[in-house]
Order: structure tokens, then C-alpha cells, then sequence
């Protein structure tokens, strides 16, 4: 077999770090495939499979942004930990929100996204032979994070929060050596679970018994429902003493694309951060922080109604997936509908070839619940990113699919 032009034939082997072949392989990979090319045929995929929003940033955020913009001196390398008065905002929005009260110089950093902040926190923090008790079912990060620091996973159910807490403290007190992190995420990705305030209060008492950190993804924590606020992990006793919250402008401002994230907490984690973004990154585009620090200042109002958008929209969905027969509870928080689908199609297939099936035949795309681990299994993750009359359609082509192969 001939090579391809300009590939000519290497006279050795590449052999890529052990870190990148522990990684599993990429199991959304075959849908998301599926999708662009049904997108690519002109076909009308609703696209329920990631937490991607839809709806645009508060106007004066974006005017912000121009007008930062076209200032030459803001296209200079900014400072990789963020601008002082970006991070001052967010310890007073912490204040104001939370009642936590941050150093803006020592206990908050500004990061490309949350899931650029708790990667390199892990990079920070780990190395080999360091383990990791990380939530299941998982948002991928939260363990690719781990391998890619080359440190093990230690996966805990948690759609129980009392079990996951008895299971944190069983394997803190038998596993030597200890676990040296343990990684929350509350409200969940994918499942929606939620805690109160004494549950981290929990997790302190056993951080400083058994001698662990702990890095709380707080990626939803802008999205609550029925008037429930998501608690922060910093907001009880002692939090700061082990631990880290991760946070984002990219669900409740949605500047999703923007990537503007932020770490907050322990001054020494903090600083172990600090270090490895002095070498991996400049940090973010000065123009997006200086819009950033707009909308932390004036957009709270603008976050409080994405959320009742949000929760206007779950409200019809569950509707709707509950009308068709499908047993599904309405999440307290978060952007995500975590669904069962029909005991009758679980027998006949996983949730991966369920979710291609929903793509080929309905049209609409969702996350299997495999891909967030064996834990997932029989589960789908549908994002609720579309507009109400979009949720509605998509209900009904799942209806439709179904029916006419029943």
C-alpha cells in the first residue's frame, strides 16, 4: 500500500506518553459524528446531547466587549491569573451571593473555563501513585483530569448524597494511601442531584480527619429551581482550610464560548494553580475579562431569568417525556434532564445505541448515559438548550420513532 502524498513513511515508531493511552476511548464520538452529518444533508437535528446554550449573553455585556475591543492596548498578553478587578468581582459577587468572603490577590483566580480551571488543578495537585474519589455517574473531565495527571480514579455513586459521603469516609479509612482528592459536583452533571449546606459541612469533617483535598465543580451552581439556590461548598465552616470551588460565566451569563471560569479557596491550592497556567497560558483575551467584569457587576437580574427560562423549559420537557410514558423526575438545578428510557427498550439495547437510534430515526440528538460510565447505563442526558416549541417537537418525534417500531 502506498502512503498518502506528503506522508512519507517515518524511520521510527511514534509512541505517544502512557497518560494519553490510559484515556478511554471517546464514546460520543459515533453520535456526534451522526449528527454533523445529518446537519451536512440539511437535515433538522434538535440537539439535546450537549450543554451547549443557545440564548446570547445580557447586551451589555456584548457592548462591553466592542468597546474593550477596539481599545489597542487590551490585544497586549493579559496576566494569566486574571485581571485584579475580575477577580475582585467575583469575591464580592461570592459575598453577596454566598455570604463567602474571598481575597481577591490570594483565594481567586480566573481561568479558560471551569473545565481549564479543575484540569490543571488536578495537574497541580497529583501525580503518580495519588488517587482521586470522583463521582459516578462522571462527567468525563472530572476522570480524564485524573488520568491525564497521572493519578487513579476512584469512582463513588452519588445520586444518594448519605451513601456517597458513608463511601468517601469507608475508602479514606481502609485504601492506603489515603486518597489525596476528592472531586464533587453539585448540582450533578449528568444526573441533576443536589445537596444542602450540612452535606459539605460533612465532607470538611472528614477532609481534615482523613487528610484530603477536595475540588468542588460548581459549573451549575448559577441554575437552581422552585427556589432552590445551590449552596456553595466555600459557604460552611472550614472549607477554605481544604479545598477549591470551580465556577463559569458559561451557563447562567451564557457566555459558553467566551471561556471565562474562575477558581476560588484554598490560598495554597490556588497558588499551585497559579503556578502551572505561568507556564501553560497568558490568560484570557483582556477585552472578554473587562466584559466579564460588566457582567459579574450588572447582570445578576440577567442571570435570574435565564434560570426561570431554564426551569419554564424542564417543566415542559418532563411534561412531555412523562405524557409518552417514560418515568422521569424534575431536576431541582442544573440544565440537564436525566431520563430512564422505557424498561421495554432497555431490555432490547443500551443507552449508546438508543441514543443512535433516537439520531438516526427521530432526529434528535441526546447524550447516552454510558458515556458518563457503567453507572449511566439506562440512562439518557438531554440538555435543555432549545426553546420550549423545540422541546415539544423533539418529544414528539421520540413518540412517533418509537410508536412505529412498537
Amino acid at each position: 500500500m502506498q502512503n498518502e502524498p506528503n506522508q512519507p513513511q517515518l524511520p521510527f515508531k511514534i509512541h505517544v506518553a502512557d497518560r494519553v493511552k490510559r484515556l478511554p476511548p471517546y464514546l460520543f464520538g459515533k453520535i456526534n459524528a451522526l449528527k454533523y452529518q445529518k446537519r451536512r444533508d440539511g437535515i433538522d437535528v434538535i440537539d439535546l446531547g450537549m450543554g451547549n446554550p443557545t440564548d446570547v449573553p445580557d447586551p451589555l455585556i456584548t457592548e462591553k466587549l466592542i468597546e474593550a475591543a477596539q481599545d489597542e492596548r487590551n490585544h497586549r498578553y493579559s496576566v494569566s491569573n486574571g485581571l485584579f478587578n475580575l477577580r475582585r468581582e467575583v469575591a464580592l459577587r461570592y459575598e453577596r451571593r454566598h455570604g463567602v468572603k474571598l481575597d481577591p490577590d490570594s483565594e481567586v483566580i480566573a481561568c479558560l473555563g471551569s473545565k481549564e480551571a479543575f484540569s490543571h488543578m488536578c495537574l497541580a495537585l497529583m501525580g503518580p501513585g495519588d488517587t482521586a474519589i470522583v463521582p459516578a455517574p462522571s462527567f468525563p473531565i472530572h476522570v480524564y483530569a485524573v488520568a491525564l495527571a497521572s493519578g487513579n480514579v476512584l469512582s463513588a455513586e452519588c445520586t444518594q448524597p448519605d451513601k456517597f459521603l458513608s463511601n468517601i469516609a469507608n475508602v479514606a479509612e481502609h485504601l492506603y494511601p489515603r486518597p489525596k482528592v476528592v472531586v464533587l459536583n453539585f448540582p450533578h452533571n449528568p444526573t441533576g442531584t443536589v445537596v444542602e449546606k450540612d452535606f459539605f459541612a460533612e465532607v470538611v469533617k472528614l477532609a481534615k480527619k482523613f487528610g484530603f483535598l477536595v475540588i468542588h465543580d460548581f459549573a451549575y451552581g448559577d441554575v437552581g429551581f422552585d427556589g432552590y439556590q445551590p449552596p456553595s461548598f466555600l459557604s460552611v465552616p472550614g472549607a477554605k482550610d481544604v479545598g477549591v470551588e470551580t465556577t463559569t460565566m458559561s451557563k447562567g451569563y451564557n457566555m459558553a464560548g467566551w471561556r471565562v471560569g474562575f477558581c476560588t479557596g484554598n490560598a495554597e491550592m490556588i497558588r499551585a494553580l497559579a503556578t502551572i497556567k505561568g507556564y501553560y497560558d497568558y490568560g484570557i483575551f483582556q477585552a472578554i475579562q473587562i466584559a466579564a467584569i460588566i457582567g459579574l457587576r450588572q447582570g445578576e437580574d440577567a442571570v435570574t431569568k435565564q434560570s426561570l427560562e431554564y426551569q419554564k423549559r424542564r417543566d415542559v420537557f418532563v411534561d412531555g417525556l412523562r405524557r409518552i410514558g417514560w418515568e422521569v423526575e424534575k431536576p431541582k438545578a442544573g440544565m440537564f434532564v436525566w431520563a430512564r428510557y422505557p424498561e421495554e427498550w432497555r431490555q432490547k439495547m443500551g443507552s449508546i445505541d438508543f441514543a443512535m437510534k433516537l439520531l438516526e430515526e427521530a432526529e434528535v440528538a441526546v447524550s447516552p448515559g454510558r458515556g458518563f460510565g457503567e453507572a449511566g447505563e439506562g440512562y439518557l442526558r438531554l440538555a435543555l438548550v432549545e426553546n420550549e416549541h423545540r422541546l415539544r417537537q423533539a418529544v414528539r418525534q421520540i413518540a412517533r420513532c418509537l410508536r412505529q417500531e412498537g
